[in-house]
Formats: C-alpha cells, sequence, structure tokens
C-alpha cells in the first residue's frame, strides 16, 4: 500500500528505508515521507512510552500513517539525499552534508546531547563541522562516515555497538572510532546490535554483540573495537 501511494504521486520516491514498524521515503525533489506506526513490540519492552509519534516526525498526535505522508520539516530548505530508519528513529542526509534525526532519544541515539525525543527533525549539531556522506541508523545507536574518512557513532553503547573499546557508556553526541583512524572506510551499516565497515581495499571490520555468529569472525563473542573479518 505504501509504494502504491507513492507511485500516484508525480514526484515518487528515488530512496527509500524500513524501520522495525516505519518507513521513510525521499522524492525527486529530496522531501520526505513516512509512514507506519508509532506503536512499540516486544524487541522495545524496556522503553518508557508506548507509542511515540515522534518515530513519524511529523509531530504531536501522529501515531499511525497508512500511506507515506510528507513531512512538513524542509530541512532547513537542503535536499535531503539519503535516509536511514532505525527501530525508533530515523536519521536524514541532505545535500549539504548535514545530517538530521528524529524519533525516540533514549540513549543518545538522536545525537542532540540529551535521551529527549524529537517530534520532528532536528539538525545534529555536533556534526555541522564535518561532511557528512552516509548516515546509517540501527536499534539503538546510529553511525555516520565523514567526507574525511572518519566514522563516529553516537547512542546506546553496552552491547559494545559503538567501537570505542572499554567505553561502554551512550554516548549522547557523536565521537569518532579512534580504530577506524586511516582505514579509508567507504560505506558503513548498523544492524540492531553491531555494526559493519567497508575499507577501500575491499576489506569489512565488524564490531558490536557477536551473538548468532554476526559478526563473522568464527564465533558468537561480541567485539569492544572494529575487527577484520
Amino acid at each position: 500500500l505504501c509504494f502504491a501511494a507513492l507511485l500516484r504521486e508525480a514526484n515518487p520516491s528515488v530512496r527509500a528505508a524500513a524501520g522495525n514498524r516505519h518507513s521513510v521515503f525521499i522524492d525527486g525533489e529530496g522531501r520526505l515521507s513516512s509512514c507506519g506506526t508509532a506503536a512499540q513490540g516486544a524487541e522495545d519492552e524496556d522503553e518508557d512510552e508506548d507509542a511515540l509519534p515522534s518515530v513519524l516526525g511529523h509531530g504531536e498526535g501522529v501515531t499511525r500513517l497508512n500511506t507515506p505522508t510528507r513531512l512538513l520539516s524542509t530541512l532547513g530548505d537542503e535536499r535531503a539525499v539519503s535516509v536511514s530508519a532505525g527501530g525508533g528513529h530515523s536519521l536524514a542526509l541532505t545535500a549539504g552534508g548535514a545530517v538530521w534525526s528524529w524519533g525516540r532519544g533514549g540513549f543518545g541515539r538522536l545525537g542532540h546531547g540529551d535521551g529527549q525525543n524529537r517530534l520532528l527533525p532536528k539538525k545534529v549539531e555536533a556534526l555541522v563541522e564535518r561532511r557528512v556522506v552516509a548516515v546509517s541508523a540501527g536499534r539503538r545507536h546510529s553511525l555516520a562516515r565523514a567526507a574525511d574518512g572518519a566514522v563516529l557513532t553516537w547512542g546506546e553503547g553496552g552491547l559494545c555497538c559503538l567501537g570505542h573499546g572499554e567505553d561502554l557508556s551512550n554516548q549522547l553526541l557523536p565521537k569518532k572510532i579512534e580504530a577506524l583512524a586511516g582505514k579509508r572506510v567507504v560505506a558503513v551499516s548498523a544492524g540492531g546490535m553491531h555494526n559493519l565497515a567497508l575499507t577501500a581495499d575491499g576489506g569489512v571490520c565488524s564490531w558490536g554483540d557477536g551473538n548468532d555468529g554476526r559478526l563473522g569472525h568464527g564465533n558468537r563473542e561480541g567485539q569492544l573495537l572494529p575487527k577484520k573479518i
């Protein structure tokens, strides 16, 4: 139903991202739309709220949308070029390299220096000095890759998700992964509780929770720091 509705519009989507229970789209003019529900499920049972309109980015009172509906936010009059939907939050990247986030703010996953929810997209001010070229939203954490090759993470740190070694504290602001410095990372991807980074030489590094062998190292051990597969 979501995609059928988009195809009927004059500007169909050119980018799309799927979260746990919501979807986000970018049309040909760089405008954002979303659909889905703000209701939480079993995987979010330790979250404080039963339903948060912030997940959809349409402001107070909007907890379900059955078809893609355009967000009122214009992202500072910049075009969105990439979007990523996480467990209960979303990230949008603009043509100018700015990052905007909205949704559940617990664990600092939105990158605004606090744990507050955001009903509408808000620019991540901590990244304004960097030109970000890629973003990825996990369950309760976020990743960004900057034009200078730096990889930054923020959000929940307790499951080794952030890649900062023995520091397992939640990061309320984006923090550079020092272990990836000089690795020439060209792509990043955030899973529910782990991450992958692709380097220019074709190598792949993984870190985070190692259950089910998801890190690819031949065991189920977690990795505090990025480790080449």
